[in-house]
C-alpha cells in the first residue's frame, strides 16, 4: 500500500462527535478518506493510534496501538491476559478478514473442575483466580495483525502503550469504582496487590497509575513477538504464578496458542452490507437473524410502541437459537445455513404476534446481571480507506483479579462463558449446553460483535462492550445510523435489550416514554427501566459522498474520545 502519513492534530473533539470534509466534486464518490478517524474507550488509546499514523502506519498498526494502550489504561475492561476479534477491511485488496484471537481452555480446566460437592457451579473458582482464565490470545492477535497486515514494526506500535505502563496514567472515577467492586477478590493475590495499591491503599481519581512489570512484558512481545509473551521468562512466570494459585497451565498450552483467520459474516439489510464476527462470537449470528426477521417490516412506519415489541420478538428467538446451538465451530458443528437463512427467519416471523408477547417459556431462566465496564471497542478509518472494528475483554470486571508476579499481566475470567454447568446462567444470565462446554483448546462463546457496515455512500465501523448486550447495542447503532442519525448520536441514543432468558425488556431510563411502556405491558411485555445506563459503544463513518469523516464516543463513557485528523491541506476551508 502507498504509505500516506498523518500530520499533527488539525482538530480533535473530546466525548462527542465531529466532522472534517475535503469536498469533492459534485456527484462525485471519493476515493479515499480525507484523513484518518479513531474513536476508542480512552483518550490516550486514541491519541496512541493517531501517534502510530503519524508515523507512517496504517489503520491496522494502529488497531495495535490502541489495543495494547487501551490493554494499559483499561485493565477493568481488557488487557493483555484475555482475547479479542479484530474485524478488518483491507482498501486495497477488498480482502475483510475476522482474526480470532480468543482466548481457549487449558486442558485441566474441565466443567468437573467448576462444581462444588452437590454439583452446583462453584461460581466463585468459574469468576476468579486462576481456574477462571483462559490462555489469553491477544498477544498472540497483536503480532498477528501487525505481521500480517500492518507495515510498521512492533518496537514502533507497542511503544505508547510501554511508554503509558511505565510512565503512568492518571486514575479516572470508573477504574476507581470497579477496583472497590473486586476489590476482595483482587487482595488475595500479591502480584495485583503490588499493581494496585500503594502504601496498603486502592487507587483513587487523580493517583497516577504505573505498571513497570507490564511495560517489561510488553518490551518482550515488541523485540520477541509470539516468543515473548508465550515463551520464555514471561511463559515461565505465569506457568509459576498459575500454578502457585492452585490452577494447571502447561507450558505446551502456552506456546501451542494460535490465533486462527476466519470468514467474516455478511448479509443485506435495506440497502445496507453488513460485515460482521462469525463464530465463535454468537454476535454475527444472532444479528442477522434479527435483521432476517424484522427485513420484512418498515419500522420507520411503525408507532414506537410496535417497533420495539417486532423488535424484543425478533431478540427474543435469536438468544434463545443462541443458548442451544453456538459454540467454537472447530468444536461443534453449528447450523449456520439454517440459522442465517432468510427462510428460516420468516418461519420464526410467522411465529410472532402483532400484539401479544411471546412468552420467552414457550420457545422450545433469573434477572439479567447489568454489565457495561467489562470489555471495549474501539474502531478506526484510515486515509486510505482502511478499516478496523476491534473488541477485546477480560471478561468480567478486571478478570480473574489475579495478575501474575512479574508479568503485570492481569489474567482473564472467560471461562465463565463456557457452559460450565447445562441450563446454569452464567455472569450475564445467559445459559448454555453441549455446544459450548469446555474442553482442551476450546475457545468459549462470546457476544462480542466488532462490526463494519456499508451503503452505497458511506462506510461505517462500529462495536461494544456488554456481554450478552453487545449483540443488541450493535444492533441498534446500525438501526440508528439506518435512520440518518451521525456518528454521536448513534453512540449517545437510549437502548433496549431482551435476551430470551430473563423474559424482560430492559431499557435504560430514557429510552421508552410513558405511553409506549404502557402499550408494551398491555401486550404482556415486562418491562424494566429501573437499570442504569449500560454500554461503551464507539463508531467512526466516512461519508463518502461528502469526503467526511466523523467519530462517536459514548457518552455514558466520559474518558472516551472520537477524533478526526487531517493533513492540513484538506483541512482548509
Amino acid at each position: 500500500m502507498k504509505t500516506r502519513s498523518l500530520l499533527p492534530v488539525v482538530l480533535a473533539l473530546l466525548f462527542g462527535s465531529h466532522a472534517l470534509a475535503a469536498q469533492p466534486a459534485a456527484g462525485v464518490v471519493a476515493a479515499h478518506p480525507p484523513g484518518a478517524a479513531i474513536a476508542s474507550a480512552h483518550a490516550l488509546a486514541t491519541e496512541a493510534g493517531f501517534e502510530v499514523l503519524r508515523q507512517g502506519g496504517n489503520a491496522f498498526d494502529a488497531a495495535v496501538a490502541v489495543s495494547a494502550a487501551l490493554s494499559v489504561v483499561e485493565p477493568i475492561s481488557s488487557g493483555i491476559g484475555g482475547g479479542g476479534f479484530f474485524l478488518l477491511h483491507d482498501a486495497r485488496s477488498g480482502k475483510r478478514v475476522f482474526v480470532d484471537a480468543r482466548e481457549v481452555a487449558p486442558a485441566a480446566a474441565t466443567a468437573a473442575v467448576f462444581l462444588d460437592a452437590d454439583g452446583e457451579l462453584d461460581r466463585d473458582r468459574a469468576q476468579n483466580g486462576p481456574w477462571s482464565a483462559g490462555i489469553p490470545g491477544l498477544p498472540a492477535g497483536l503480532v498477528h495483525v501487525s505481521r500480517n497486515y500492518g507495515r510498521l514494526p512492533l518496537s514502533v506500535t507497542l511503544a505508547p502503550a510501554i511508554r503509558l505502563a511505565r510512565e503512568g496514567f492518571p486514575v479516572y472515577e470508573r477504574l476507581e469504582r470497579g477496583y472497590g467492586t473486586r476489590r476482595e477478590v483482587m487482595e488475595r493475590y500479591p502480584g495485583t496487590r503490588a499493581v494496585f495499591l500503594v502504601d496498603g491503599k486502592p487507587p483513587k481519581v487523580g493517583d497516577i497509575l504505573r505498571q513497570t512489570d507490564l511495560a517489561r512484558t510488553l518490551e518482550l512481545l515488541a523485540r520477541d513477538g509470539f516468543d515473548g509473551f508465550y515463551r520464555g521468562e514471561v511463559a515461565r512466570k505465569l506457568l509459576k504464578g498459575v500454578k502457585d494459585e492452585g490452577g494447571q497451565w502447561t507450558a505446551r498450552e502456552l506456546a501451542g496458542y494460535r490465533v486462527v483467520e476466519r470468514e467474516p459474516l455478511s448479509f443485506d439489510y435495506r440497502g445496507l452490507r453488513i460485515t460482521t464476527a462469525p463464530p465463535p462470537s454468537s454476535g454475527g449470528v444472532a444479528m442477522e437473524q434479527i435483521f432476517n426477521i424484522i427485513g420484512a417490516w418498515d419500522l420507520a412506519r411503525l408507532d414506537d410502541a410496535q417497533r420495539t415489541h417486532l423488535l424484543v420478538e425478533a431478540m427474543r428467538r435469536a438468544y434463545r437459537d443462541r443458548t442451544m446451538y453456538l459454540g467454537d465451530p472447530d468444536f461443534v458443528t453449528i447450523p449456520l445455513a439454517r440459522l442465517t437463512s432468510r427462510d428460516y427467519a420468516a418461519g420464526l416471523r410467522a411465529g410472532i404476534h402483532p400484539q401479544r408477547a411471546t412468552p420467552s417459556d414457550l420457545l422450545p431462566a433469573l434477572p439479567a446481571p447489568l454489565e457495561d465496564e467489562e470489555t471495549t471497542h474501539f474502531s478506526i478509518i484510515d486515509a486510505e480507506g482502511n478499516v478496523a472494528s476491534t473488541t477485546q475483554t477480560v471478561n468480567l470486571l478486571y478478570g480473574s483479579g489475579l495478575v501474575v508476579p512479574g508479568t503485570g499481566v492481569l489474567l482473564n475470567n472467560e471461562m465463565d462463558d463456557f457452559a460450565l454447568r447445562p441450563a446454569t446462567p452464567n455472569a450475564f444470565g445467559v445459559m448454555g449446553y453441549a455446544a459450548n462446554a469446555p474442553a482442551a483448546g476450546k475457545r468459549m462463546l462470546s457476544s462480542m460483535t466488532p462490526t463494519l457496515v456499508e451503503s452505497s455512500d458511506k462506510v461505517i465501523a462500529i462495536g461494544a462492550p456488554g456481554g450478552s448486550r453487545i449483540i443488541t447495542q450493535v444492533l441498534l447503532g446500525i438501526l440508528s445510523y439506518a435512520e440518518g442519525l451521525d456518528a454521536q448520536a448513534v453512540a449517545a441514543r437510549p437502548r433496549i435489550h431482551h435476551q430470551w432468558m430473563p423474559d424482560v425488556i430492559s431499557a435504560e431510563a430514557d429510552a421508552l416514554d410513558a405511553a409506549t411502556m404502557t402499550a408494551l405491558q398491555k401486550m404482556g411485555h415486562t418491562v424494566n427501566t429501573a437499570e442504569r445506563p449500560w454500554g461503551n459503544l464507539q463508531t467512526v463513518m466516512w461519508d463518502r459522498k461528502a469526503n467526511a469523516l466523523s467519530g462517536g464516543s459514548d457518552p455514558r463513557n466520559p474518558v472516551g474520545e472520537a477524533r478526526v485528523e487531517l493533513p492540513p491541506a484538506a483541512a482548509q476551508p
